[in-house]
């Protein structure tokens, strides 16, 4: 008789940008004891959160192959735990995938076990944080041009002690692991069995003697490099508003778009007489919307300079939601709605973009226009969530900080883009020149 092993993966990965320097993490877990057995983590240069998190998933799943891996298959069950909503409906066959970057990346996955041998649940962050941990020393090294090395990893002595899980499937938790032979074995089995997978390491035998890594000097605002040179520095301002704006309706990239209303117009014109007499602003970047560039055209007028068009500063796709009044969503979808308001990843109701697939289109419009623009002062006529994005991206805080901003209509903020990557956050939600 074929004797079942049970193994927990936990993944996680991470970017500093969305896209910027990359990590992952994945912890391979005995869930009758909660014992760690093995962990990967590695530096993988400048990629996105999503494709990070994939890569973690990879290496969590080659990782748990390598305890086992002349069993034959159906003998290994595993199940994958992570905090990426989306990675976990996308394997789990709930959500589609669209992104070109993740379907490679999810194909590799489903390449390591038999599917039906996987497993997939949500956790919270505050659950992951050993991946985590190891993730984020990946992108410590790789920031000191190094990679990650398992003898100096500090993750698993800081991260919380787990109890034993019990079972998961029909099988009895007493199998998992091989307990009948003890974790020695599958430590055994791990160091028999090492691939080439970059940071590999048995967690289980690693002595504690390691040293944290260095602090990390903040290079950020005040503490900017000197020699970074004049900064790409982006002027953003929220169009002005449409009858939709006072209603506080979902006005979107989905179908509606709305042109100024009467106010809006007094707004952009206001706009346009506090840049003509800055006299700073030297290009002109808007939405493909009509009410950006609407605004955008008031103030091109004033300054006699061209507009030029970047669809990554168009608004969020609201799906069905188009239209309605938040209050309306809430009688009409409201799970939908509780749901998007508290997880990122999630989907407006019929299909719209989730604010981490914005992220990633931002992010690169940022890019884009930060490395075309550098030392020059542009303005980016936007919407709420695109210009939202980009002061959370710049602070480096996380999704859920989109909800405690407040943008007004043609307000503006400001934010500075360094040589290095680095922002420096100068200017938020003013709309002392409309008064």
């Amino acid at each position: 008789m074929t004797s079942l092993h049970q193994l927990v993966v936990e993944a996680d990965g991470g970017s500093r940008g969305n896209p910027g320097p990359a990590g992952y993490g994945a912890v391979v877990v005995d869930p009758a004891t909660g014992e760690t057995l093995a962990e990967a983590a590695a530096y993988i240069g400048v990629a996105t959160n999503n494709v990070a998190e994939y890569r973690g998933l990879i290496a969590g799943l080659r990782a748990a192959k390598a305890l086992f891996p002349e069993t034959a298959d159906g003998s290994v069950r595993v199940h994958v735990r992570m905090d990426s909503k989306l990675v976990v409906e996308q394997m789990s066959g709930r959500w589609k995938i669209k992104h070109p970057d993740m379907k490679p990346l999810a194909a590799e996955a489903a390449t390591v076990f038999p599917p039906s041998a996987v497993t997939y649940e949500w956790m919270p962050r505050e659950r992951n944080k050993h991946a985590d941990r190891l993730a984020n020393e990946a992108m410590d090294a790789g920031r000191r041009g190094e990679q990650w090395e398992p003898s100096v990893s500090t993750a698993a002595l800081d991260a919380p002690a787990r109890p034993a899980v019990g079972e998961f499937g029909d099988v009895p938790p007493r199998e998992v692991g091989d307990a009948s032979a003890g974790a020695a074995k599958v430590r055994a089995a791990l160091a028999a069995a090492r691939t080439g997978s970059a940071g590999v390491s048995d967690a289980a035998s690693r002595t504690s003697g390691a040293t944290a890594d260095p602090a990390v000097t903040p290079r950020v605002g005040w503490a900017a490099a000197p020699d970074m040179g004049a900064p790409a520095t982006f002027l953003l301002l929220r169009h002005g508003e449409t009858v939709l704006t006072p209603e506080k309706r979902f006005s979107g990239s989905g179908g509606t778009d709305p042109e100024l209303s009467a106010t809006g117009r007094e707004q952009a014109g206001r706009a346009a007489t506090h840049f003509a007499a800055l006299g700073t602003v030297q290009e002109i970047v808007s939405s493909p919307l009509r009410r950006c560039r609407e605004t955008a055209g008031a103030v091109a007028d004033r300054l006699g300079l061209d507009v030029t068009v970047d669809e990554g500063l168009r608004e969020t796709d609201f799906g069905a939601w188009e239209g309605l009044s938040f209050a309306e969503v809430r009688e009409r979808y409201g799970s939908d709605l509780t749901t998007w308001l508290t997880d990122p990843q999630a989907v407006p109701t019929g299909g719209g973009e989730s604010f981490v697939e914005v992220a990633d289109r931002v992010a690169l419009a940022r890019d884009r226009l930060a490395a075309a623009y550098a030392g020059r002062t542009v303005l980016l006529v936007s919407h709420v969530t695109p210009i939202k994005t980009l002061i959370r991206l710049a602070l480096g805080a996380p999704a859920e900080s989109m909800f405690r901003m407040e943008l007004a209509a043609a307000s503006l903020c400001e934010v500075a883009y360094y040589g290095d990557g680095n922002a420096s956050v100068r200017l938020f939600n003013d709309t002392s020149y409309l008064r």
